[in-house]
């Protein structure tokens, strides 16, 4: 039987789902800026480093798959938004040394 997800082990997951580009998880970049779990369904409110970036469906995909495959979700919803507009954590810019 599997455990009812919760908010930690799907965090613990999306920091498993890398950006391509930046090679940094999506949790961790700060794309993520909604996250609500309940039960076994999730819904994520997240945003690309730029509405132009190739990876963004792929990125997507890679998120439902392992909270479903992972995390025993039967539901994952993603909203893609632009708004507000994706800025790297101070975290995250002397990581990539911007």
């Amino acid at each position: 039987m599997n455990q009812e997800l919760t908010k930690e082990r799907a965090i613990e997951l999306l920091k498993e789902c890398k950006d391509p580009e930046l090679g940094l998880d999506v949790w961790t970049l700060g794309l993520i800026y909604e996250l609500d779990v309940s039960a076994s369904s999730v819904k994520i409110k997240m945003t690309l480093t730029s509405p132009t970036c190739p990876f963004g469906q792929m990125m997507i995909s890679e998120i439902k798959d392992r909270l479903k495959l992972s995390g025993g979700a039967s539901d994952v919803e993603v909203e893609l938004t632009f708004t507000p507009p994706w800025e790297p954590p101070a975290k995250v810019r002397t990581m990539l040394g911007i």
